[in-house]
């Protein structure tokens, strides 16, 4: 059993830290996913000396593996599950609605665990089975726990989400607060510096990308559709084209990371470049010239570049049909696997397709680039503390560090 730590949250902490800390955060980290979701929340706080941030790693995540990393590589205080179960909080954060959020002694304010609210509840062995599941995230199951609603804000990225959670979770509507989407934001931001993007992939003028982008489970592109992505990587190759995949943090934390190479392995010696986990996904979206996905967060993401985006998922019985995803599936284009793959996924957006893009896109954030001076106030308020003068702090982009094959040197 991990002991309990002394600073900057025992209760002798104030002999021996040097800011007084006034006020104290736990952030609830449970994914990779979940915790990088945070970040950008919590940007808007860490840089305040009255505020001490620390997480806690909810140990009953199926996806806990490599989170640990993940924080230890930021030097972040992790302090022990018990331990932050055990003391009072001025605020705490969370992307997941986890079965112990309802022990949480503070205020809870709960984001989006992906965009949009896209996909239902998982049920262990429904597989295509019709059975009755809530959207995850805006599901009452979720939010209420004893009669009571676990979280004091529920932070929304669209009006569009606060109607569909009138309809499955009343009770909530009033905690509900529109902030936006800070994932939105940063492939906008990576969008401004696309070329500096293609740059940083060894990407010239004239060089094309087509980025793969798979979630987790059977259903998805990985499991369900490889065959796309084997006439994917070899066209590509004949065709001087690059192509790289990001695949959803939980895939390699269910199967662990050198297994996940392992399988990978014939793909990349096609030519197929995985995408690090702890990569700036948004900037490699904004660098491709089209893109192919399935019923993942991602795919949706993919609108916003207005490049072409592609479905090829076996997710569909997964999926929310009022979420932004379930309009992707109705609107854009499969890929057919009996055919040259490339030629489909990299093409020209029709007029009806770029409609289509533009539909999807606006229905991620109403909010474009807003996410850090919306959700400061709710942050600032639920602490009971002035917010500072400054400008709310935005997480920077990350160089890429992610070299594609072929590329210039």
């Amino acid at each position: 059993m991990q002991e309990w730590v002394q600073t900057p949250i025992g209760p002798e902490a104030g002999t021996w830290t040097t800011w007084p800390g006034e006020r104290r955060v736990l952030a609830v980290v449970r994914t990779v996913a979940d915790t990088q979701r945070l970040l950008d929340p919590l940007a808007t706080l860490a840089p305040d000396p009255r505020v001490q941030v620390v997480f806690a790693i909810d140990p009953r995540s199926q996806f806990g593996a490599g989170v640990a990393a993940l924080l230890a590589g930021l030097g972040a205080v992790v302090v022990p599950w018990e331990q932050a179960l055990h003391t009072r909080f001025d605020l705490a954060l969370a992307a997941s609605v986890g079965r112990d959020l309802d022990r949480v002694h503070a205020p809870v304010v709960l984001f989006a665990h992906g965009v949009g609210f896209n996909k239902y509840v998982p049920v262990a062995g429904a597989g295509e089975r019709a059975v009755a599941r809530g959207t995850y995230g805006l599901g009452r199951d979720g939010l209420v726990r004893g009669g009571r609603l676990v979280v004091s804000r529920l932070a929304l990225a669209h009006p569009d989400e606060e109607r569909r959670l009138a309809a499955s979770c009343p009770e909530a509507v009033d905690a509900a607060r529109i902030v936006g989407d800070a994932a939105a934001d940063r492939v906008l931001a990576s969008l401004d510096l696309r070329d500096r993007c293609r740059e940083q992939l060894g990407l010239g003028g004239g060089d094309r990308l087509v980025v793969a982008a798979s979630t987790w489970g059977r259903a998805s592109l990985v499991a369900s559709r490889p065959t796309v992505l084997w006439r994917l990587a070899a066209e590509a190759r004949r065709e001087g084209c690059r192509v790289a995949l990001l695949l959803h943090p939980n895939v390699r934390a269910a199967h662990g990371a050198w297994q996940v190479r392992e399988w990978l392995r014939p793909w990349a010696e096609a030519g197929l470049v995985a995408v690090p986990a702890e990569a700036e996904w948004p900037s490699v979206l904004a660098a491709a010239d089209a893109l192919v996905g399935d019923h993942g967060s991602t795919t949706v993401y993919g609108t916003l570049t207005g490049r072409p985006v592609s479905l090829a998922t076996g997710g569909r019985h997964d999926v929310d049909p009022a979420s932004p995803m379930g309009e992707a599936l109705l609107t854009l284009p499969s890929v057919d696997e009996d055919s040259p793959v490339l030629g489909q996924i990299l093409r020209e957006v029709t007029a009806g397709e770029e409609q289509a893009l533009a539909s999807i896109a606006s229905r991620t954030t109403s909010h474009p680039r807003r996410f850090a001076h919306r959700v400061r106030p709710v942050l600032y308020e639920l602490l009971g503390l002035r917010e500072p003068a400054s400008a709310p702090a935005v997480r920077p982009l990350r160089p890429l560090g992610l070299d594609l094959p072929g590329g210039r040197a």
